[in-house]
């Protein structure tokens, strides 16, 4: 990796030990029992993160986590961990939208007391696209917050359906909510072209390449990444699912140039997450 690059990784998601029994319960993640039987070595925590961002040259990541029926990370733990580590982390509040205005005064509490930096959904653990009216009311607040919203988007891994992942659903929302920064994480796929449409059309539209490698990027998105689309791509790991040395070093493979590798490292999460 070229020196002097300040990285972000705009999502990692440390194991705490509740999702660690969460997951495990949960017959809709499979990853819960293939993971566990793997042994505990999977569920990394804290000390790993900072120590693989300490070796990979990462200076700032984003925490985030998430809350549904199947998953749950209180925004309180999130803000302990960014407290401990103020010099490395940022963090992302998630909250249910199926809980309403709780949900909506969660995300106000979140970004104003605890100094969270943006929303982060997963419309398939919700079971409704990301144009429902259930998550309008957060959008609405994320404005007002002058806040990102991060949503899942493409198929899921866990057994749920995967059709609220389909990118097309943000048209709607970027047009209703023009001064929300919308950012969407997972590239998108197996609907990658979807999602590059959207970032191409809308100004406020950006794709994270979590839970992704990049020996794996479909050849559309590689050519977005280094054309048309440079500034709308953000680098992001989903750690541990796949470890920040795995993906850094397959992003070597795609030789992009010095610019675009800034921009994509770094400068365009800046941007989309409004960091200081």
């Amino acid at each position: 990796m070229k020196k002097g690059i300040e990285i972000i990784d705009v999502w990692v998601s440390p194991f705490s030990e509740e999702k660690i029994e969460i997951w495990g319960k949960s017959d809709s993640y499979m990853h819960g029992t293939r993971l566990l039987a793997k042994g505990r070595d999977m569920f990394k925590g804290m000390n790993d993160l900072i120590k693989e961002m300490d070796q990979m040259g990462v200076q700032k990541a984003i925490l985030s986590g998430s809350q549904s029926e199947y998953l749950y990370t209180s925004n309180d733990w999130i803000a302990e961990q960014v407290r401990k580590h103020p010099d490395r982390l940022y963090g992302c509040a998630s909250v249910n939208p199926k809980k309403g205005m709780k949900g909506v005064r969660e995300l106000e509490r979140a970004v104003k007391e605890l100094g969270l930096i943006g929303l982060r959904l997963l419309p398939y653990a919700h079971g409704y696209p990301p144009n429902h009216n259930i998550y309008y009311p957060l959008y609405t607040k994320c404005v007002e917050l002058n806040i990102p919203v991060a949503l899942q988007v493409g198929h899921t891994a866990p057994m749920l359906p995967s059709e609220p992942g389909r990118p097309i659903y943000l048209d709607e929302v970027a047009r209703f909510f023009p001064e929300l920064t919308i950012i969407g994480s997972h590239i998108g796929w197996p609907w990658t072209e979807e999602m590059i449409a959207l970032a191409w059309k809308h100004p406020n539209i950006y794709i994270d390449t979590t839970a992704h490698v990049p020996k794996h990027f479909p050849k559309e998105f590689i050519h977005f990444m280094k054309t048309f689309g440079q500034d709308k791509v953000l680098y992001g790991t989903s750690w541990p699912i796949f470890s920040m040395e795995r993906v850094l070093r397959e992003l070597e493979d795609l030789q992009l140039e010095d610019a675009i590798k800034r921009k994509f490292l770094r400068e365009n999460a800046i941007r989309a997450w409004k960091l200081k």
